[in-house]
């Protein structure tokens, strides 16, 4: 019932602004409702234009077709992300802590984040070279599910954090900095809290300059893994993904759920206990024939809208409600192929946690994806394999498009 208040009580405001200056970007007010999208089982054809059917047959195409896809996932998943060039954003620093304020059309807040440096003995023992250098940073999300930080700091990468209850808390309450400026915006907490890790970046390049923003990366575990993937998407500033155990909403996609021992999370789970993680057209989805098979998108092509940036994204091998078959054995699949067409298939990968820490967030997966980090911010070649994905098949079947590629 709290849920539907806010949905009638919403100013639904649709930020065209955030939407690309092209010819290539579909007009917002005319795309279709959740009823009138079309029933496609398998995954959607990343190479074929959503509200065409024009075919993808250049690499000019495919940023085109990306425009169409970054206006789609905030019609019918984000909401609209706020216009930026509109904001203006000062950065306070006292030792460590951080103070960011933002003011827009004549309100203004601000909230606080804190950043940790390696050790000198990281780069050392790395073989890094000289820590007298500009580090890398990733950017976390807590306070729910922590990031162990400790392995970064040892792979000589900076760590920023903040709390996301001081930017939007997690419950259909709007309390916190982002509702204090656009509280009256149909837009996902998930999209609030990646917005305040980009502002995170404003700061870091105002008065951290410790850090070599060219090499940033974000990290989060379950909710916060589906930040990570949103902050990622909506700011290409981010050079690394980690979106961790993300679930449905993040890596886990909409339309293969593999739930013979145990059960996965859909979109109903989402909308009827998390519908504040998104906007609230997400939720027509729940009462249409076909459900989430009329998304627009899956989870391969968010993925797809990070390249030809780098994402990695790890497992649990029994944590059936994340759907780690699905994330791993579908979408990994279909997200290598059309990061491989891109020219930058090293720049996916995965990582399976194994029993005994096989469930979800586990902490294991701070250390496990460390070479990866390592080969992205510092370029040190890394034997590990990111394209396992044992002990679960191969599916693709859920991506025939495989076999008829664009040319270029």
């Amino acid at each position: 019932m709290f849920a539907l208040l806010i949905l009638l009580s919403l100013a639904v405001l649709r930020l065209v602004s955030a939407v690309p200056p092209s010819g290539c970007a579909p007009n917002v007010a005319h795309l279709p409702q959740p009823s009138d999208l079309p029933i496609i089982n398998t995954l959607p054809d990343p190479f074929t234009f959503r509200l065409s059917n024009r075919r993808v047959n250049s690499r000019a195409d495919w940023e085109c077709r990306r425009e169409e896809l970054k206006v789609l996932v905030q019609q019918y998943l984000y909401g609209f992300y706020p216009d930026h060039s509109r904001e203006r954003v000062h950065a306070r620093r006292e030792g460590n802590q951080l103070t960011i304020s933002v003011s827009v059309d004549g309100k203004s807040t601000s909230f606080p984040a804190n950043i940790s440096f390696p050790p000198a003995t990281a780069f050392s023992n790395a073989g890094l070279g000289h820590p007298g250098g500009r580090v890398p940073v990733v950017i976390a999300t807590g306070p729910l599910a922590p990031v162990n930080a400790t392995p970064f700091l040892e792979s000589g990468v900076a760590v920023a954090e903040f709390d996301v209850n001081h930017i939007a808390n997690d419950s259909w309450t709007r309390i916190g900095a982002f509702w204090d400026l656009y509280g009256d915006r149909d837009i996902g907490v998930m999209t609030a809290w990646a917005w305040a890790e980009h502002r995170i970046i404003d700061a870091i390049e105002q008065v951290v300059p410790e850090v070599d923003t060219s090499r940033i990366g974000v990290v989060g575990c379950s909710r916060y893994g589906k930040t990570a993937l949103a902050a990622a998407i909506f700011d290409e500033r981010i050079k690394l993904a980690l979106p961790l155990s993300s679930g449905a909403e993040g890596i886990g996609p909409w339309r293969y759920y593999y739930e013979s021992q145990g059960a996965a999370e859909k979109i109903e789970n989402i909308t009827s206990n998390y519908g504040y993680w998104s906007d609230t057209t997400l939720w027509k989805f729940d009462n249409v024939t076909g459900n989430s098979t009329r998304v627009p998108f899956d989870a391969h092509e968010l993925v797809a809208l990070v390249a030809p940036r780098a994402i990695l994204w790890d497992e649990g091998q029994e944590d059936w409600w994340t759907n780690p078959e699905g994330s791993l054995s579908v979408v990994f699949g279909a997200a290598k192929v059309i990061f491989n067409w891109l020219g930058v298939g090293d720049n996916v990968g995965v990582h399976v946690r194994h029993p005994p820490d096989d469930m979800h967030c586990g902490l294991s997966a701070y250390p496990a994806v460390q070479p990866f980090v390592r080969k992205v911010f510092f370029g040190t070649p890394t034997s590990v394999n990111f394209s396992d994905i044992s002990p679960f098949p191969p599916h693709p079947e859920a991506y025939p498009w495989a076999t008829s590629l664009p040319k270029e």
